[in-house]
């Protein structure tokens, strides 16, 4: 990775946490992957929401902000419809958006666990 794409990933990751913090996401974790043989993306960042209507809320102001302040085109968005698992697609990153419930069932923090994975503070905490 070179160093202008480090410095643009590192912008991308900070642009999605403000987003879902300014939407009061729960519990928002980071997992690099890059140093993994073959990963799917370099990283995913992972939240919950309280209701559908939060996770939607949480998932629309990601692709807004990631939209007006880079002018990056959001490749894909799965589970709007249902708001119970919203994933969003960002090439390097991947954003996952569950309802609480949702997010235990799947457990990607576990899932990906060999990936570096990193807690991020809440701005109350």
């Amino acid at each position: 990775m070179t160093k202008k794409q480090k410095t643009s990933n590192t912008k991308l990751l900070k642009i999605i946490v403000e987003s879902i913090k300014e939407k009061k996401g729960k519990n928002i974790i980071q997992i690099d992957l890059s140093k993994l043989d073959n990963p799917l993306t370099d990283y995913f960042i992972i939240c919950h929401g309280t209701s559908t209507t939060h996770v939607e809320s949480i998932a629309s102001n990601v692709e807004k902000q990631v939209k007006n302040q880079l002018l990056m085109k959001i490749k894909h968005v799965e589970g709007k419809n249902n708001a119970q698992w919203v994933l969003i697609d960002l090439h390097e990153t991947i954003v996952h958006i569950f309802l609480e419930d949702a997010r235990q069932r799947y457990n990607l923090e576990q899932l990906w666990a060999d990936g570096k994975v990193t807690c991020i503070k809440d701005d109350a905490n």
